[in-house]
């Protein structure tokens, strides 16, 4: 048991649940989700967890501002949740099911540029 233990039990009930989680990684400070129904996540309980600083939703994606500690935090969350976790870039093509045309086209071409 970790200090994570028992926020990582609670954001994976207040995300819907493992059923609800089509993928999972994340960046410096986020968590990164891409969630099989995102109405299903309560966004209100999510920002109230302690170690939670936000949330927001993009390009298909809702990402959690956890902070510095997200690595440590992302290696117990797995384990609690039982779902493998996922590169960023599967992360993205998991998170165009949450997208409509035009999101994915204007993606598209941000990928073109970049």
């Amino acid at each position: 048991m970790t200090n994570y233990t028992d926020p990582s039990k609670d954001l994976l009930k207040h995300i819907g649940g493992k059923e609800n989680i089509a993928a999972v990684t994340h960046c410096v400070t986020r968590m990164r989700f891409v969630l099989n129904d995102p109405n299903k996540a309560d966004i209100k309980e999510i920002e109230s967890l302690k170690l939670v600083k936000g949330t927001f939703t993009q390009a298909g994606q809702f990402q959690v501002i956890i902070g510095n500690e997200v690595s440590s935090f992302y290696n117990e969350f797995v384990k609690i949740a039982g779902v493998d976790g996922t590169s960023k870039e599967e992360a993205k093509v998991a998170a165009q099911q949450n997208m409509n045309w035009l999101q994915r086209m204007m993606a598209h071409l941000a990928e073109i540029f970049t």
